[in-house]
């Protein structure tokens, strides 16, 4: 039986909550600006709109926004005035810029100078919904948003448990570790990777980290989303092309290759490319060179590429739907993420951080999660991995009426979900010998891994080896 007092209060505190994320759209062309502003509104965020620089330069001085979202060519001035404005005020403001095909090098130059991303027209709602969301939780640990006064930063536990990286969290378990090691190995090189994993798993973060270790990192990071560039225009997005090569070519564009110069490019879900682009980009991977569509100049570039799939590239191999060569081409290394339900050791630390995000985001105050709480997620599969913790976390946060998170505040998938994985529950099983076996085969017999599997200290584990004389 549904209880009205409280369904009212969570409704209430929605409203209140919702309106957290103060965006400002500076946009001229009014009915497209209008849009931008319904769309951004629904979705939960407030949101200020302004049709010039001047008038946005003085909204920036008497009001607080977490987020600029900027065309290029405004009148008076050009949209990077905001950019120096925000830099100049000291401002932990992201800038979005939105171009036009003739303006992408402009938004990579000033991507150099500060802005935190850019968009090009025609916008894709979803894709500008994405990004917005990205800049909101960069924004710093370590300042006060303006208009949340003297909030405090939540803090790891200890450096080694929580270390962030362009909100990349490291975690503590042998796959994690695994993992960081290889990021590490391979990040100062300029060797392309292949990063496999399944979706939500993080890739994208883990490309970005590699990034960041490397010679380039001062340098622009460009992700393409493979699977949503039309066959159509691929080539003109990848390459770029001159003004009227083809019909509705009015301009110059700079494809994401040219973009990325210097830089690195990060091509997600690379399976998704058809085969005629695979063959274009094996030729400018191996050559370093370009040529925009409807140009017979070639362009030098050097970037370093870093690809990202769910797919089993090997089967799409074998079965002619991938190219031998590109696949060789872009697995100079392969790392392998590993689901969120092979590195269950790390759920706590991934639950702790994206509540600390929430926090910020929202505007709570949450402190922890209860016993039955933990509990429920770490019997609960994750096949959404990361994202679907990070979601069922923010959701979970929004919803609870206090400093706790309750079981009852969960997803409901998670709360009811009975766990197919064994449950290791020494002291409280009276089949504790097998459990111990089981923990040990699957810590392939390293002790330490298996006192982690049994959620009890070495000591403990090695009395219990004594006591039932099990020997290794």
């Amino acid at each position: 039986m549904i209880n009205l007092s409280v369904t009212t209060k969570l409704i209430n505190k929605f409203v209140k909550n919702t309106f957290v994320h103060h965006i400002l759209i500076v946009e001229d062309d009014l009915a497209f600006c209008k849009m931008l502003e319904t769309f951004l509104k629904k979705k939960g965020y407030q949101v200020t709109t302004s049709s010039s620089s001047e008038e946005a330069i003085k909204k920036i001085n008497s009001e607080s926004f977490q987020v600029i979202l900027a065309d290029v060519r405004l009148p008076e001035k050009e949209g990077t005035i905001l950019l120096e404005t925000v830099k100049e005020l000291q401002l932990t403001t992201k800038v979005i810029l939105m171009t036009g095909y003739a303006e992408v090098s402009k938004a990579v130059e000033v991507m150099k100078m500060g802005a935190f991303d850019y968009i090009s027209k025609p916008i894709n709602p979803e894709q500008m919904l994405d990004l917005i969301q990205k800049a909101v939780g960069s924004l710093s640990e370590n300042a006060s948003l303006k208009s949340i006064e003297d909030q405090e930063k939540p803090v790891p536990e200890t450096k080694e448990e929580l270390e962030v990286n362009s909100s990349y969290v490291a975690g503590v378990s042998d796959a994690s570790k695994k993992l960081n090691d290889y990021i590490k190995l391979v990040g100062p090189t300029d060797m392309s990777v292949l990063i496999i994993g399944e979706s939500g798993t993080g890739k994208e973060y883990v490309a970005k980290n590699i990034h960041e270790k490397s010679r380039r990192k001062d340098e622009v990071f460009i992700a393409v989303d493979c699977g949503a560039i039309p066959k159509e225009i691929a080539s003109s997005e990848f390459f770029g092309h001159v003004k009227g090569s083809f019909t509705g070519a009015i301009n110059d564009k700079i494809g994401h290759f040219e973009a990325a110069n210097n830089g690195t490019l990060f091509l997600d879900e690379i399976g998704n490319l058809s085969y005629d682009l695979q063959v274009q980009l094996l030729r400018a991977l191996q050559e370093r060179k370009i040529k925009p569509v409807g140009s017979s100049k070639e362009i030098e570039v050097d970037i370093r590429v870093i690809a990202a799939t769910n797919e089993d590239l090997k089967k799409a191999v074998e079965l002619g739907d991938f190219r031998q060569d590109l696949y060789h081409r872009l697995n100079e290394f392969s790392i392998q993420v590993p689901a969120l339900k092979h590195r269950k050791e790390d759920l706590l630390l991934f639950a702790n951080y994206f509540l600390d995000k929430a926090n910020r985001q929202l505007q709570k105050e949450s402190v922890g999660f209860s016993e039955e709480a933990l509990e429920a997620l770490k019997n609960y599969d994750w096949p959404g991995n990361l994202r679907e913790l990070q979601n069922s976390v923010k959701r979970s946060v929004l919803l609870s009426d206090t400093k706790v998170i309750e079981k009852k505040d969960l997803p409901e998938n998670i709360v009811n979900h009975t766990s197919t994985t064994t449950s290791y529950k020494l002291f409280k099983n009276q089949n504790e010998e097998q459990l111990i076996l089981d923990a040990l085969e699957e810590a392939g017999g390293n002790k330490s891994k298996a006192a982690r599997i049994l959620d009890v200290d070495r000591k403990t584990l090695y009395n219990k080896l004594k006591q039932y004389n099990i020997k290794l």
